[in-house]
């Protein structure tokens, strides 16, 4: 196995996870199989009882792993399938020790962060580097790894070690490490400041680890002075000082990357030269340029709990964009927090409140996501009520298809109390329910989480439409609670239909309003596994709706299918 270690000087949220993710793409380009692993060095076992305010999303697989966001990007640009041990925490790594421990594995020895902890990290990695991920057989050629975190931050230290250690264990051969570093210009001066990066690279070289390749990150191209000095003074070659500087979109960089030759650096390094062809990324500068000439575009509101950071929502922006581009359109997200849509703001902050609706009522479509907690909610229904009652398409998601039934509830049944137990354990009108799979005292793991199947139930709705002649789909859950079952039939007589359920036949999983041009509620989340090139299905209904396009697309379908 061929191992890539990725890590970062200076300061954090450099873009390593699109660096790591783009190497990965540029070494898929010239013919190599090429899998990914990502390290956080924080305590918690995974990241699923993170606030999305602390970390961004949770990025959920089809094992049910939640995980860091950058496994997303992995699995976007690399058109893989990863697993819950592809990332790799502090807390999953102590947990495996201790667990070890307790049982007696380690005979009576002091059990130590060396040997201990540093032997799990290194055989953790070594075990997931040879599942395969890509749908065939055998392990990949390179292994591509990311470490979370800065250079010099305490809790990284024994993951450093362990790396260290995996590169002497591997050879040179097997092993090039690619720092990511900032370049910052001092506005007085105006000059390209090399001394913070020196610094990290001496940091990483005293913990025994020497760079190949730097990957320094700029506003601007690097002058070739400033490459010079870097090389100089970081020990690393000048060809092998790659510039990531700004550009118009993430789908550029592999290109930026290629055209460095940075390929050939780290097919050297590794010896895979004989072995690899000259990168075909065709596909990705037509992407690419493609979207930086898009002219027109569709506003579409987004009516969430976590506006304030937009990461929080990173896979439905990014299926916004697939499935914008998919129609030649760039996406224009209006962000709108749920809870300035609500009477009480018009109180509180009416200037907040008035932009609000004057923003929602602009938009082309609507587009509630998933959440937890009660914070927003009201603002959310009355989205769904604008959208359902103006004839104006509507997409909720998980937390927004569950907002959607309360809506209709409320509105349409009379059910003024009708409510979700996780906002009001004391409803009359129960019409959201605790699932019976997840646990009510502990947080982590304990949702109906990963892909799960689900059957279309007739071949005359939307959303079957949407997908093709499948008789059922695998999407990935993420949810505590769920549509009551008991309440089905009276939301389905009065308008409201169920087009999609588990195997069971219990659990709700696709709702649409039939008058409507397209009212879609989904528990489920399709944003996961969307992908440049093929969009999702829900997705991309949506936009075509907003374009007043859904009907021709789906009589193209059925032609096409006939």
């Amino acid at each position: 196995m061929k191992y890539v270690l990725i890590t970062g000087g200076v300061v954090s949220g450099l873009g390593k996870g699109v660096t790591a993710s783009s190497i990965g793409v540029v070494l898929k380009a010239c013919g190599l199989r090429v899998t990914s692993i990502k390290i956080d060095p924080y305590l918690n076992i995974d990241a699923g009882t993170m606030s999305p305010f602390e970390h961004g999303e949770v990025f959920v697989l089809d094992d049910g792993g939640e995980v860091d966001l950058d496994l997303g990007n992995y699995e976007r640009f690399l058109d893989v399938t990863l697993t819950k041990d592809n990332n790799i925490t502090t807390g999953k790594i102590y947990q495996s020790v201790l667990e070890k421990e307790r049982k007696g594995d380690y005979l009576g020895k002091t059990v130590q962060v060396v040997p201990h902890i540093t032997d799990a990290i290194r055989n953790w990695i070594e075990s997931v580097a040879v599942i395969p991920v890509d749908g065939n057989e055998g392990p990949a050629d390179v292994c591509v790894i990311e470490l979370g975190g800065t250079v010099g931050d305490i809790e990284s230290m024994p993951f450093i070690e362990a790396l260290r250690q995996l590169s002497f264990q591997v050879g040179p051969d097997n092993f090039c490490l690619i720092h990511v570093s900032l370049i910052p210009v001092l506005g007085v001066v105006g000059e390209q400041k090399t001394k913070p990066t020196q610094h990290s690279v001496r940091e990483l070289r005293a913990l025994g680890l020497t760079p190949h390749l730097l990957a320094s990150r700029s506003a601007e191209p690097l002058l070739e002075s400033t490459k010079e000095k870097l090389s100089q003074f970081c020990h690393v070659p000048v060809n092998n000082i790659l510039n990531i500087h700004d550009v118009p979109n993430i789908w550029h960089i592999p290109l930026l990357l290629r055209n460095q030759n940075a390929h050939d650096s780290i097919l050297q390094q590794l010896n895979l030269v004989s072995r690899a062809t000259s990168p075909d990324l065709q596909q990705w500068t037509e992407m690419a340029e493609s979207y930086d000439n898009l002219t027109e575009s569709v506003r579409i509101a987004m009516v969430g709990k976590y506006v304030g950071l937009t990461d929080s929502y990173l896979s439905v922006v990014k299926a916004l964009l697939h499935a914008c581009v998919a129609r030649s359109l760039r996406p224009s997200i209006d962000w709108i927090a749920a809870s300035d849509l609500e009477d009480d703001s018009a109180q509180s902050t009416p200037e907040a409140h008035a932009a609000a609706w004057k923003t929602l009522k602009s938009a082309a479509c609507v587009l509630v996501p998933g959440g937890f907690g009660d914070r927003g909610v009201r603002g959310m229904m009355l989205a769904a009520k604008y959208a359902r009652e103006n004839n104006v398409p509507y997409l909720g998601i998980c937390l927004g298809m569950q907002i959607s039934v309360i809506e209709f509830a409320r509105s349409v049944l009379g059910w003024e109390r009708a409510n979700s137990i996780e906002f009001d354990a004391q409803t009359p009108n129960p019409v959201v329910i605790f699932m019976p799979e997840g646990s009510r005292t502990h947080m982590g793991s304990t949702m109906r989480l990963g892909s799960r199947r689900t059957l279309l139930l007739t071949r005359d709705s939307i959303t079957s439409k949407l997908y093709g002649s499948s008789e059922y789909v695998d999407e990935r859950h993420r949810h505590r609670y769920e549509v009551n079952p008991d309440v089905i039939e009276t939301l389905e007589e009065a308008g409201l239909k169920f087009v999609g359920k588990d195997e069971s036949g219990k659990r709700m999983e696709i709702l649409e309003h039939p008058s409507h041009p397209y009212y879609v509620g989904v528990q489920f989340h399709p944003e996961f596994k969307s992908r440049p090139g093929r969009p999702s299905a829900l997705f991309l209904g949506l936009i075509l709706a907003a374009t007043g396009k859904l009907e021709t697309h789906i009589s193209s379908i059925h032609e096409n299918g006939s």
